[in-house]
């Protein structure tokens, strides 16, 4: 291995084991602060590549930062990199979870994070609009794309499925481009094997917990969840509390609280349903099986996307399913901004800090320790 291939890799490790320690805010706040490393202050990437990975992070089933993470690592570094980016950017969480968890084992309850919550999310919310005020000119570079991202994100409001909205508009921007090359042929739909969320793959009688089913049961969800990893409530409900019995919905409410308020993927509320089941061998167990879907789809995927935007039909249908990303990402900003801008402290917080990051290069890093102290002091004085 090369000098510049060790550089390579020092650089991608450092990077992911810093957002991974650092990324709070669920997946949209993962996407903007990625896109502002790796394509605004580190150039790895252009706007136009860091949307094609983002895109097809967005296709393929699992957690979409950390395949997108991974994606960035294979492009930056190939398989090596695929693997480090990937294990940098889960490492800092879950070992934060198990950390929780063991907590909670002893103690029986969560520590009060609700003040640093209070300042974190406006904070959140103004990095994620930063990076669609800077990817929107990139992926709607045109009348059709803005139109087809705003019916993308009409849909996503009213509640449809982020895979029929993002096959759906690839589909038919792909079309109208094969239309257009080849009006001679008559266009037949194409199938779209697209299913809700496959609630009853799980097993419909209680079962006793033993590691091998941990491992299959985390492994069949990381294998199928697409879109949010805020489903993950309703893929673990059905599958732990209703059909096999090993949580109290009480047990589940906390992993997802976890989850939530922890830096890094939030597939990392494994991690912690994973501890409180069985110590931190199941910890681990299930840690794993829940990612190791990402990396399998992830370098299966990856090598194909440069034939994919060299085609004229095929680089239309990721033209449509970038633009529809973009949508996605502003419809989850939307809904998390109602929950994060509650009274003027939290819109103040978020109006100042979108205006300092539009303005000015500024290390997310300190803005978010920033926004969690001063969340802290708001709510404790």
């Amino acid at each position: 291995m090369s000098s510049a291939d060790t550089t390579r890799l020092r650089e991608l490790a450092g990077l992911f084991l810093k957002l991974g320690t650092t990324a709070f805010g669920g997946p949209a706040a993962h996407i903007a602060l990625m896109e502002t490393e790796v394509v605004r202050r580190r150039q790895w990437l252009t706007h136009a590549e860091f949307l094609d990975l983002l895109g097809l992070a967005n296709l393929i089933p699992g957690p979409s930062s950390t395949e997108l993470a991974i994606f960035i690592g294979h492009r930056r570094a190939g398989w090596r990199g695929l693997l480090l980016a990937g294990l940098c950017f889960i490492l800092p969480a879950a070992l934060i979870v198990t950390a929780l968890a063991a907590a909670y084992v002893r103690y029986g309850h969560l520590p009060a994070v609700a003040g640093i919550l209070y300042g974190l999310k406006p904070v959140i919310i103004a990095i994620i609009l930063q990076a669609l005020c800077k990817l929107a000119p990139v992926a709607l570079k045109n009348r059709p794309l803005i139109a087809l991202a705003l019916a993308a994100l009409v849909l996503s409001l009213a509640g449809v499925s982020p895979l029929v909205i993002l096959f759906g508009t690839g589909l038919l921007l792909a079309a109208v481009r094969l239309a257009r090359r080849h009006p001679d042929k008559l266009l037949t739909p194409a199938p779209l094997a697209v299913t809700g969320t496959p609630l009853l793959l799980a097993a419909g009688t209680a079962a006793p917990f033993t590691l091998p089913a941990l491992f299959l049961v985390f492994l069949k969800i990381g294998a199928i969840l697409f879109g949010s990893g805020y489903l993950l409530l309703a893929f673990f409900r059905t599958d732990l509390v209703i059909h096999r019995h090993w949580l109290t919905e009480n047990q589940l409410l906390d992993a997802v609280a976890v989850g939530q308020f922890t830096p890094g993927p939030v597939f990392t509320t494994a991690t912690f349903i994973g501890y409180i089941l069985g110590g931190p061998w199941a910890a681990f167990i299930a840690t794993i099986a829940i990612f190791l879907p990402s990396f399998v789809l992830v370098a299966i995927s990856g090598p194909l996307l440069p034939h994919l935007r060299r085609s004229p039909v095929t680089g239309a249908f990721l033209d449509g399913v970038n633009a529809a990303s973009l949508a996605l990402l502003a419809a989850v900003t939307w809904q998390l901004g109602r929950s994060a801008l509650v009274d003027w402290p939290t819109a103040i917080l978020a109006v100042i800090t979108l205006a300092l990051l539009l303005r000015h290069q500024i290390n997310t890093i300190w803005l978010i320790l920033t926004a969690a102290f001063l969340g802290w002091l708001l709510t404790t004085h």
